[in-house]
This record gives structure tokens, C-alpha cells and sequence, in this order.
């Protein structure tokens, strides 16, 4: 079976009955949505708030109750993928262009599990994939100058020829760093610049990582040791 599919498939042992549910976005968390789906029309109840438009689309057309964050202060667990996983379970996230609504979810989650295949693991962050950095579209200029006086290499992501838009409106800035030393250091950073909404760099936030193989899937948690 699909790594992918192994991970998300795992991660419905972390489930029970009344739960809520933050639905993360990507192809990964489009996996554990549609299985997610499937324990519900077998009487799994659960409530579930998307991160993405994407999401709630998915989930609607499955059957999957759904809720938003204005009805549940607090989120039982968030089930997302990741772009990148260091071993501290420090994530690089947004790739799927939804990292503002997937960290205010996970902000407000009890628990978060991320579900990935081993070529997702790093041993430092930024060694694979660019920091998304979401800005709003009149900060563009600006928000690219200064990400490139940090040290980034700097692409503005596009939709075919046009820029993409997020779910919030805005654009998305693809920073590519030589090296990450201080993860937590440079995702305050980008965030003090003006017109920057929030960066796909989540700090501190997983505390299970799922990662898939094509024979089964191994559960890692905060704290385990080896």
C-alpha cells in the first residue's frame, strides 16, 4: 500500500467517538480525510473543522460532520501532513498553500499528528523545502526585499501565470534558506515583518509524527526515546 495512504490510515487509531477535529490540507491529509470518512459511515462520530475551502469541500461531499473554530474554542486533535519533520518534530508546513489556517488549528488543538512517508524526515529543517511565508498582496515587494536581506533565495508562487491566492486572500513568498540554525528564532523573525501573515515554519506544535511505508506505518511521539 500507498506510504501515504499506510500513515493516514494509522492515524485513525488516535480517533474515538466525540471527538473534534482539526482536517488539515494536502494530499496526505486528503488521504486520512477520505478514511475518516469511511469510520463515519460505519457510526464513528466525530466533528470536523477544516484548515482550507479544499478541505471542507472534501469533507462535505463525504459526509463528514463539520463545525468551525466560532462553535469549539478548543480542538480535541489536528490530523495534517508536513513538507519537512526534524527530529525535535519542528515542521515546515504550507506547500498545500493553506499554513495560516492549518496553524491557527493547530494553535487551539489539544494534540497534533502529522502524517508523513520517511522522505518527509530531515535531520535540519529547510534542507528540502522553501519556508511558505503568506503575506498580503500590497506587502509583496517589500515582505520579498526583506526575506531576501535574511539570507533567502525568494519566489513568488504562482497559479499558472498568475499569482496564488490563498483561501485568506493573499500571496504566498517560497523562502529558501541556506541553512536553518534557529528554527524558532527566524519564524519570529519573518513575522515581525510588516504585511506578513504567518510562515510555514511550526514550531513545537506536533506532538505525534505517523510516518508511512509501503509495508505499515510506525507512530513516533514527543519524548520516546531512539
Amino acid at each position: 500500500m500507498n506510504p501515504k495512504e499506510n500513515a493516514a490510515r494509522k492515524a485513525l487509531e488516535l480517533i474515538q467517538s466525540g471527538m473534534i477535529l482539526g482536517l488539515g490540507t494536502g494530499s496526505t491529509a486528503e488521504r486520512f480525510v477520505r478514511a475518516l470518512a469511511e469510520e463515519v459511515a460505519k457510526g464513528l462520530t466525530v466533528v470536523g473543522i477544516p484548515s482550507s475551502k479544499e478541505t471542507e469541500e472534501l469533507a462535505i461531499s463525504l459526509g463528514i460532520p463539520l463545525s468551525t473554530l466560532e462553535e469549539h474554542g478548543k480542538v480535541d486533535l489536528t490530523v495534517d501532513g508536513a513538507d519537512e519533520v526534524d527530529p525535535s518534530f519542528n515542521l515546515i508546513k504550507g506547500l498545500g498553500g493553506a499554513l495560516v489556517r492549518e496553524k491557527i488549528l493547530a494553535s487551539v488543538s489539544r494534540g497534533m499528528a502529522v502524517i508523513v512517508d520517511s522522505s518527509k524526515l530531515t535531520d535540519r529543517l529547510g534542507s528540502r523545502s522553501p519556508v511558505p511565508v503568506e503575506v498580503i498582496p500590497y506587502g509583496v515587494a517589500p515582505c520579498r526585499r526583506k526575506l531576501e536581506e535574511m539570507g533567502a533565495s525568494v519566489a513568488l508562487r504562482l497559479a499558472g501565470s498568475a499569482p496564488f491566492v490563498t483561501d485568506n486572500g493573499n500571496q504566498v513568498l517560497d523562502a529558501r534558506f541556506k541553512q536553518i540554525p534557529d528554527p524558532a528564532g527566524l519564524e519570529s523573525q519573518i513575522n515581525d515583518i510588516p504585511g506578513v501573515v504567518g510562515n510555514g515554519l511550526f514550531i513545537g506544535m506536533a506532538d505525534t509524527v505517523i510516518v508511512g511505508t509501503e509495508e505499515g506505518a510506525t507512530v513516533k511521539r514527543k519524548g520516546d526515546r531512539g
